[in-house]
């Protein structure tokens, strides 16, 4: 039986590609478009985006003074510079796993509000994601190369890069203010209290930055999930939560894949039932990721409040129907919404945005233990570190630092650390979404904000806004508007009051 075991593997690849036994493919924050990719993509399109892309020489190692360390790889970044002046404000985007494109092409918020600012937008992306490979086509051969994947390292790109493009266009006294969803909002928090010096604040959006350690509950982020279901049914958040025996029951008779195949509408006969479970699993835990108040194309093009309708479509069913076709129709919302798959690939999905970096950043540093409690639609279950860590080991000959982030970055603690250590960071989070148990939920100081909504879903507030928009979601990009230009006009007062007083 599938369970939830797992270790945060990011949200968009998977150390485990799909659930086994004893565990289970994690889900993480900057992404989650592995596993919804269409049947027939090998490699994604790049977006139409309205920004130039250019690519900054950067160092290998920015940490120790080895012959390899100085080796350059060309790291790609996006400008949008319709707006900007000498001397007004840079907004940089704080690159996830992935692509720099796709990040970019989702997260309009910074297009509408850059005439306000007459900002500077700038979208880095990430090393070893996207095109900004340090060894190209090698890039993931060996823990040799993959060593200079980290958090850190990544930082410090962004550091280098931001204060090189300053001096370049002559615009040092531009303030900077980071921007981040997921794990690209992990990166922003962490950046404005690393490198405080470089900017100014950072707006952090569905940021799970305590999702590691025991500071979260480990089974806060299924219990999150299943409570998105039952809140719109219970009677669906109970066939969900039966259905995965009546799967395991299926598989196991002589024929069982080869009925589960047809139900499925698999493009090829199914191998095992792992993939049944994580073509489903990854339906329902992306869906509760993406559950805006608007119709969206983020992951999968979805109707408004997505859990909802697929709950509808599971209470639609007449009675006797079996919960297996149920479910399946569910999911069927999510991967064929526009109606355009006439089978499903539920086994070997391309990595169709560059993103498979993750599991190796997950058997490293990224260790963010879940389980699944009795509460849970999914079949219960524990973490196993042991296990985990022999998994790592088998595959890249590394051992995991569990409490590596939190030596880093801190964590525990954080009302009592940041309230005297940190100051101009925004942590956006709606609770619909399941990484919001994982990130701040209380406004920590009078610089250190947290602003949460009900309804909100993940980092939707980053979504370009619309006229369908509910006027919860249109208050909470007033308010972090309203923050960020008391940030901007404060440090314009300072910068005035140094230069009158040289």
């Amino acid at each position: 039986m599938a369970s939830c075991t797992s270790l945060l593997l990011l949200f968009f690849a998977f150390l485990v590609t799909m659930p086994t036994s004893k565990t289970m493919a994690a889900f993480f924050p900057g992404a989650s478009y592995y596993q919804s990719l269409t049947t027939t993509q090998s490699k994604a399109k790049n977006p139409e985006i309205p920004y130039k892309a250019h690519y900054f020489p950067q160092v290998l190692d920015h940490f120790t003074f080895q012959p390899i360390s100085s080796k350059i790889f060309y790291q790609k970044y996006l400008i949008n510079s319709q707006y900007w002046h000498r001397g007004a404000p840079i907004f940089v985007y704080t690159g996830n796993e992935g692509d720099i494109d796709w990040f970019a092409a989702n997260t309009g918020f910074l297009l509408d509000i850059a005439p306000k600012f007459q900002a500077l937008l700038v979208f880095i992306e990430h090393r070893f994601y996207g095109e900004s490979l340090p060894f190209g086509e090698n890039s993931y051969d060996s823990a040799e190369t993959l060593g200079y994947l980290n958090s850190q390292q990544a930082l410090a790109d962004f550091a280098v890069l931001i204060r090189s493009l300053k001096h370049n266009l002559s615009s040092d006294a531009s303030p900077v203010v980071v921007f981040g969803g997921s794990y690209g909002g992990m990166l922003a928090a962490w950046f404005r209290l690393k490198y405080p010096h470089i900017a100014i604040g950072a707006l952090a959006s569905s940021a799970p930055i305590l999702q590691f350690d025991d500071i979260t509950p480990w089974s806060s982020f299924y219990d999150a999930v299943s409570q998105d279901y039952k809140e719109a049914s219970l009677n669906c958040y109970e066939v969900i939560k039966n259905s995965w025996a009546e799967l395991e029951a299926l598989s196991a008779q002589k024929e069982g894949l080869i009925e589960l195949s047809r139900t499925f509408r698999t493009c090829k006969n199914l191998h095992s039932l792992d993939s049944v479970w994580d073509w489903l699993w990854s339906a329902f835990v992306y869906t509760a990721m993406v559950n805006y108040p608007t119709e969206a194309n983020f992951m999968k093009p979805l109707p408004a409040y997505p859990v909802k309708e697929m709950c509808k479509i599971i209470d639609g069913f007449p009675p006797g129907a079996s919960k297996i076709s149920r479910v399946f129709a569910a999911a069927s919302l999510y991967y064929n919404y526009s109606q355009g798959e006439k089978c499903f690939q539920l086994e070997n999905a391309p990595d169709a945005h560059g993103l498979h970096g993750w599991n190796w950043q997950a058997c490293t540093e990224m260790v963010m233990p879940m389980t699944c409690s009795k509460e849970s639609m999914f079949p219960p279950s524990e973490f196993d570190y042991k296990e985990f860590a022999d998994r790592c080991m088998k595959r890249y000959g590394v051992m995991p630092r569990p409490h590596w982030i939190t030596t880093e970055f801190g964590g525990k603690r954080i009302d009592q650390v940041l309230k005297r250590s940190g100051g101009n960071i925004i942590f956006s989070n709606g609770m619909q979404d399941p990484w919001s148990r994982g990130s701040v939920l209380k406004t920590i100081s009078s610089s250190i904000i947290a602003l949460v909504t009900k309804k909100g879903a993940h980092h939707v507030d980053f979504r370009s806004a619309t006229k369908d928009d509910p006027d919860w979601l249109k208050e909470q990009r007033r308010q972090e508007v309203d923050i960020i230009k008391r940030w901007i006009h404060d440090y314009y007062a300072d910068l005035k009051q140094i230069i009158d007083n040289a």
